[in-house]
Order: C-alpha cells, then structure tokens, then sequence
C-alpha cells in the first residue's frame, strides 16, 4: 500500500500507535539517530565514490622514497589554570638496570 493512499484519519491513527508505542521522550532521540544515520550514509557513499573516481583515474607518480619518516614530537597541552605553556614530551626509552 502507497503512502500517498493514505487518508488524514490513517495517518492521525498510525502517529498516535507510534505514540503510544515508544513514548513522547524517545521520539526526538530516535529521530536525531535517525538524522545522524542518514548524514553517516550520504557522506560514506560520497567517500566511496570519491575513492572508486581515484582508483579508476590513470596516475603517472614515480615511486616515491620509502625511507621511513619520523614521528612529529608529541606535546602536553597546558590545563586552563597552567601558566606554563605546552611543552614537547620525549619518549621515554627502557632502560636496563643492572
């Protein structure tokens, strides 16, 4: 049975069931999850189109330098009440102890 069948009466009735089934609370949640669902999926789809247009594009890189990179330093961000600033943290290194 088509939506565009159905008559103001069935419609008012099918709301009310929804209604009584899931509540007036769950509504407005459902309805965001249903929100961010859709949003998840349209831009997944365009992602994948975007990579199948990448793959299927001829590319004419040379091989590039497989040397490995060093990691950028990592940094502390300072508390709201800290007066120092962030500052670099360096890898601690095992040590053996004799």
């Amino acid at each position: 049975m088509p939506l565009g069948n159905l008559k103001p009466l069935e419609i008012i009735l099918i709301i009310a069931v929804i209604l009584l089934l899931f509540g007036a609370k769950k509504l407005p949640d459902m309805a965001r999850s249903l929100g961010k669902s859709a949003r998840i999926l349209k831009s997944e789809a365009k992602a994948m189109k975007k990579d199948d247009a990448d793959t299927a594009a001829p590319t004419t890189e040379t091989v590039a330098d497989t040397t490995p990179q060093p990691a950028p330093a990592k940094t502390i961000q300072a508390a709201p009440g800290d007066v120092t600033s962030s500052r670099p943290v360096s890898e601690a290194k095992p040590t053996t102890q004799s």
